[in-house]
């Protein structure tokens, strides 16, 4: 029976930033790798009417996870900012999904995320898992945290990506809606930085960071 693994993420391109390395090694090595996605990102084009930039992100989504060679993409279609108004509401659904694929690793944002949806994911898959003691092991990644001075003692996951950087980078570039917004151009080079930073840190080329809750 393979291996799955769950990426759970606010918007389409998160995982990516903070795992895209990890998830393309994963899915390289056998392993079923699926996403879910809380929401459709409609409001990072407020000029645009809601289904027009909800259409053009969920086919940048299924362009970059077949470049990553992930296996399965659920987007749960919450309203962007209210997360956490809905959330018995989604516990109940992700709860039914992550039974049904049986992960033995989730990964998703870390609790100290500046962004409020990602850290309203980041409590709902806490919740979850204590609540109904999921056994699988859960690792939280960075996407708008610049400070890691909260993490210093928790334990790391560390893992070699020298063969799927590139990969990664591709995928982040397939949205190609999101990654020229002015606030996403630090992005490109921040992925770099990290990744040659952990690399270093740890004897290979490039590496993404990991923390264990």
């Amino acid at each position: 029976m393979r291996e799955t693994i769950l990426f759970i993420c606010a918007h389409n391109d998160d995982q990516i930033i903070g795992g895209g390395g990890t998830f393309a090694k994963y899915a390289h090595e056998g392993k079923h790798v699926k996403t879910v996605i809380f929401s459709y990102g409609e409001k990072s084009h407020p000029h645009l009417k809601p289904h027009i930039i909800i259409r053009t992100r969920i086919k940048e989504a299924k362009v970059s996870e077949r470049i990553l060679g992930g296996k399965g993409l659920v987007f749960l279609g919450l309203n962007e900012g209210k997360f956490g108004q809905e959330a018995q509401r989604v516990k109940e659904q992700l709860l039914e999904l992550i039974r049904k694929e049986k992960p033995t690793k989730i990964f998703t944002h870390s609790q100290d995320d500046f962004h409020y949806d990602h850290r309203a994911v980041h409590h709902i898959v806490r919740e979850l898992v204590k609540e109904h003691k999921l056994k699988c092991d859960i690792y939280t990644f960075d996407v708008w945290n610049p400070l890691k001075i909260l993490k210093r003692n928790v334990p790391k996951l560390v893992v070699d990506i020298s063969d799927t950087f590139k990969t990664k980078m591709k995928a982040y570039e397939a949205h190609e809606s999101q990654v020229n917004l002015p606030a996403m151009l630090p992005f490109r080079l921040r992925m770099w930085i990290d990744a040659i930073l952990y690399g270093w840190s740890n004897q290979c080329r490039y590496a993404e960071l990991f923390y264990k809750l």
